[in-house]
């Protein structure tokens, strides 16, 4: 093409970024799909918040449409508009339009699930109620349609006051475009019809919102008649008087409490309108079929949760070898590099032990961290998760807990703070704090990496049976980590949480295929925290860390140094000569490690845990692992990096080589397996801490949290090294 001519593109290739005109929430039944499909519609384009005075997180994301685009809102799931965990109030709230600083919805994009129609109706008719323009996705038609439920959308319409239902399958994408067509004029849709189930309700609700004294809403006034403990109530109280509420309660409700009767009066409209609109047809049992009846029995499903974990534990260390060699490889040649372009000194010391070594020892666990997260994606999004919850109830209740608190201890494997978040689904204040400060005792993330680090130096490359050994100690790892929790909640259930035993219900999904797409966004937004804290929090300390290490330098270790070389390069020569040199110069920089500013702080710490098996260094990087666990392996990086008192390269090779000054080795089995059980128990993050202290709303708990497992990590370690060195 010559330089005056213009290549044109066609308008319909050109793919024009809009501004949201309206905002949209995602609402559903909890496992309906609902966030499989905000992932499918929004992609990549989403971001996370928190709403406004609150710590619930905000799922945002922008969908582009031909002519327009929309701010899809993806809200926590619920049963009904009258939640009580603060994950459903906040979402009902939304809904409702009572945040600050938060605009209620334009409209709703509500989720039904194709094969639990009878709950996702219930809350469709109060949603109803809002007057709000509407599209109703119904999820899940694939599965319905394989076990025999056939859905008449046209006579579902009828009974919906005309609201559009389109069929999707959120995990393969079909039927997304005519959804996406229905959500580019949800704007200028209708308000639904209002379904007459409960005409006196109705009748009620209309006449009091045109009172004179009235300033609440039709749903408001809704509300504040079934839930006389809200603050709708007290306004609705204020306005009309207290006596006059209570008559017409009485009159809607006699004696029967006000959510019993309106599930009785909603429940009787959802089942005649599932009589006329969703027939089942009689299936033949496929073996299949049969297959998932048996792991839904209680023994079957907890040999396989187990026998599910102990293969999530082989994979971590058995696919990640290659990729994490070829990382190490890589930052031993980057290091290389830069200190064959830098003299030495301390700016190549700068770069090559403090940056390098010290970020690259924490980047080489990525590939471990992504297989785990991978697992936990897949195993949630499949439904596993869910029936994980429902089996583990048994054994919750006897330390005094439920299955609600099965599911934020699993995502206690990924991360203990949205774990910790997660509790708000307990709506019961002693067993939401119990699982709060059970939580932390779960092996999460940032624990991998000490952990692989550890096994890997000193656990041999055997197998065991059918299992490598490496993996058999990972999981011994993670199963002591549930016992500390389990016990942790058992004490607090008996002592400062004591209460009634909680109660819990859970609508379980069926069996899915995860959605690719949606696996990935929620794989990279992982691997992007994971990387973020990499280069920023573990730069930062590492960086820190060597400078502590480097200065001050000695001109006594470095004339002596000297002398040391001219008197060896008189008595050797040749290979022998370079081996005596390396080993003066390694004993040199051990000298400058040891009086340095870290080598100093160290000294005066290494009492403490000296009882433990610890020397200077390894009791330096544990302190300065406090703020974050991870942290640990960059400064043991950096730190061993620094003083090259071994040959290895790798930094497992220089823990095994590492000794006391009298010769011992300060690696032995009792002394990590104590330290092993020490980063099992204590709290070292302090994200978790204040996680802590925002979300039950006193410094008391996270105080007593670190207090807490300190002491038992420290004790712990204490035992198993002293004990085991006896033997």
């Amino acid at each position: 093409m010559s330089e005056t001519q213009t290549a044109y593109v066609p308008v319909d290739k050109i793919k024009i970024r809009r501004r949201p005109t309206a905002s949209i929430a995602v609402i559903g039944n909890p496992n309906s799909g609902k966030s499989t499909l905000f992932n499918r519609l929004t992609g990549l384009r989403q971001t996370t918040g928190n709403y406004p005075g609150v710590t619930v997180e905000k799922h945002s994301g922008i969908l582009q449409l031909s002519e327009s685009a929309l701010e899809l809102v993806d809200l926590p799931g619920i049963y009904c508009l009258g939640g009580f965990s603060a994950d459903e109030r906040i979402a009902v709230d939304l809904l409702l339009g009572r945040i600050a600083g938060t605009r209620q919805p334009d409209g709703l994009l509500i989720v039904l699930d194709a094969t639990h129609l009878y709950q996702g109706l219930y809350l469709l008719q109060q949603l109803m109620e809002m007057e709000l323009p509407m599209v109703v996705a119904m999820t899940m038609t694939d599965v319905a349609t394989s076990a025999g439920i056939d859905i008449s959308i046209e006579v579902l319409q009828r009974h919906l006051g005309g609201i559009p239902i389109y069929p999707v399958v959120a995990t393969t994408g079909r039927g997304l475009d005519t959804l996406k067509e229905a959500l580019e004029s949800i704007s200028d849709a209708p308000a639904p019809s209002i379904p007459e189930s409960w005409p006196e309700l109705s009748s009620t609700a209309d006449s009091l919102v045109n009172h004179a004294a009235n300033t609440l809403t039709r749903i408001d006034m809704i509300q504040a008649l079934l839930h006389p403990e809200s603050q709708q109530a007290e306004t609705l109280d204020q306005q009309l008087g207290a006596g006059p509420v209570e008559e017409i309660r009485e009159k809607l409700f006699g004696d029967e409490p006000p959510q019993a009767c309106e599930a009785r009066h909603r429940y009787r409209w959802v089942h005649n309108v599932l009589r006329e609109s969703q027939h089942r047809a009689p299936l033949i049992e496929r073996f299949g079929a049969r297959g998932l009846r048996w792991m839904n029995r209680p023994w079957p499903a907890t040999l396989m949760f187990f026998a599910v974990m102990a293969l999530v534990f082989q994979a971590v260390f058995s696919w990640a070898t290659p990729m994490m060699e070829g990382i190490d490889q890589g930052a031993t040649w980057l290091a290389e590099q830069a200190g064959s372009l830098l003299p030495a000194g301390a700016l190549s010391s700068f770069i090559t032990d403090g940056v390098i070594a010290g970020v690259g020892s924490v980047i080489v666990f990525l590939p471990q961290i992504l297989i785990l997260f991978l697992f936990i994606i897949v195993l949630e999004d499949s439904g596993f998760l869910a029936r994980a919850a429902f089996l583990m109830d048994r054994i919750m209740r006897t330390v005094g807990l439920s299955g609600q608190s099965v599911i934020p201890m699993l995502s206690s494997f990924a991360c203990a703070v949205p774990a910790i978040m997660a509790t708000r689904v307990i709506p019961d204040r002693r067993d939401r704090i119990a699982t709060i400060l059970a939580a932390p005792f779960m092996t999460c993330s940032a624990r991998l990496p000490v952990y692989a680090l550890l096994i890997a130096a000193f656990v041999p490359d055997t197998s065991v049976g059918w299992f490598n050994l490496q993996g058999l100690v990972l999981l011994g790892l993670y199963l002591l980590g549930i016992a500390g929790g389990l016990v942790t909640a058992w004490l607090l259930k008996r002592s400062a949480l004591r209460g009634p035993k909680p109660h819990f219900a859970l609508a379980l999904p069926e069996f899915r295929w995860p959605n690719l797409q949606t696996v990935l966004i929620k794989l990279l937004e992982r691997a992007r925290v994971f990387l973020k804290r990499a280069g920023t929090v573990i730069f930062l300390v590492a960086i820190i860390v060597w400078g502590l290490a480097y200065f001050p330098r000695s001109a006594e270790v470095d004339s002596t140094l000297q002398a040391a070389i001219q008197q060896a390069e008189s008595s050797y020569t040749g290979d022998q000569l370079a081996v005596e040199i390396r080993e003066l110069e390694n004993k040199a920089a051990a000298d400058q490690l040891e009086q340095s500013y870290l080598g100093r702080a160290g000294k005066s710490i290494e009492p403490v845990f000296t009882p433990l098996g610890w020397d200077w260094r390894v009791s330096a990087a544990v302190i300065a692992g406090f703020p974050a666990r991870e942290v640990v392996v960059a400064v043991m990086g950096t730190i061993y990096a620094v003083g090259e008192d071994a040959e290895e390269a790798s930094l497992a090779g220089k823990l095994r080589s590492a000794t006391w000054p009298d010769g011992r080795p300060i690696f032995t089995v009792p002394m990590v397996l104590g330290l092993l059980l020490f980063y099992a128990w204590c709290l070292q993050c302090a994200a978790t801490i204040a996680t802590i202290r925002r979300e039950t709303n006193s410094w008391r708990w996270p105080l007593f949290a670190w207090t807490y497992m300190t002491i038992i990590g420290y004790v712990g370690a204490l035992l198993i090294y002293q004990l085991g060195s006896l033997l």
